[in-house]
């Protein structure tokens, strides 16, 4: 089997100081295998580190950070096939959440996920999501 790892460069401008978190925390931004993109989980942390405070915010900067990855493996938002997303105070939240997916997202649409959890890796983050893109040369 054929892994790819996907590697974010440092000057990125979508992730900016937070791709020290790939290896701070020993993961990566993605993994290519058997023609599938396994997109690690992305949080609406903003290129500076900082963490905005709407859901509305944190949504469209993971989503970004999500197309960036898919952009640097020459793929789009209709490569997605599967999207988890995990909220904090999802009641509260998923309103403003389904607002900026809506802006953002687009047919055709991967299948969506969506868990409420009692918090995330940092105070103040709101929502994260993760997903699985397919290569279009992939065998079917």
């Amino acid at each position: 089997m054929t892994v790819h790892t996907v590697q974010v460069p440092e000057d990125n401008p979508v992730f900016g100081q937070t791709t020290s978190a790939f290896e701070s925390f020993g993961y990566s931004a993605a993994v290519r295998a058997h023609g599938l993109l396994f997109i690690a989980g992305t949080i609406g942390r903003r290129a500076d580190g900082t963490i905005p405070d709407t859901i509305e915010e944190q949504t469209e900067i993971a989503l970004l950070k999500i197309e960036e990855i898919l952009r640097l493996e020459n793929l789009d938002a209709s490569a997605l096939v599967d999207v988890t997303s995990y909220h904090v105070d999802i009641r509260q939240h998923l309103p403003g959440f389904i607002e900026a997916k809506q802006r953002l997202v687009k047919a055709p649409y991967p299948t969506w996920t969506i868990i409420g959890v009692s918090g995330l890796a940092s105070p103040g983050l709101l929502v994260e999501i993760r997903a699985t893109a397919a290569y279009p040369d992939a065998p079917r």
